[in-house]
């Protein structure tokens, strides 16, 4: 896996406004190269799980670091992080909840199941561009990842 077939982020996101700010967070920062969108909690097991042929799947595209919001139609976040947390193929891939949700329980359950962080998003919009850009910087070009 390099180069132009590399899906840098996942982004597991149903509010277009959040995928729009966050788009346009990432690309203020050059971040957003490869940047692959999924709608719903389905729409993102599809992309790793599904039976259905799926064009990144079939050239071996795997994410850098997947952004899972909690509240998705569908399949929610925490059932598509034990999904990911609990297959041998996607289990070490970053993930990193970026959720509105600043409930204990969801914080917890998130950890507990294997999340690598967890972000409330900031209501402002330059607070929550600049935790998307600091995110992207952390798991793109800090973090060092097995090959």
């Amino acid at each position: 896996m390099t180069g132009h077939s590399e899906v840098e982020i996942l982004l597991v996101e149903d509010n277009t406004s959040d995928v729009e700010l966050t788009l346009r967070a990432l690309k203020a920062r050059n971040l957003a190269n490869q940047v692959f969108v999924a709608r719903d909690g389905a729409e993102a097991l599809e992309f790793f799980f599904g039976n259905e042929s799926h064009p990144l799947r079939e050239i071996g595209v795997t994410p850098r670091v997947i952004l899972l919001d909690l509240k998705l139609p569908k399949v929610d976040g925490l059932e598509v992080l034990r999904r990911l947390k609990s297959d041998e193929r996607t289990r070490a891939l970053p993930v990193v909840v970026l959720t509105s949700s600043k409930e204990e329980p969801d914080i917890a359950a998130a950890y507990r199941l294997g999340a690598n962080s967890y972000i409330v998003k900031p209501v402002d919009f330059e607070a929550f561009a600049r935790a998307v850009s600091e995110v992207g910087l952390y798991w793109l070009l800090l973090n060092e990842q097995p090959l």
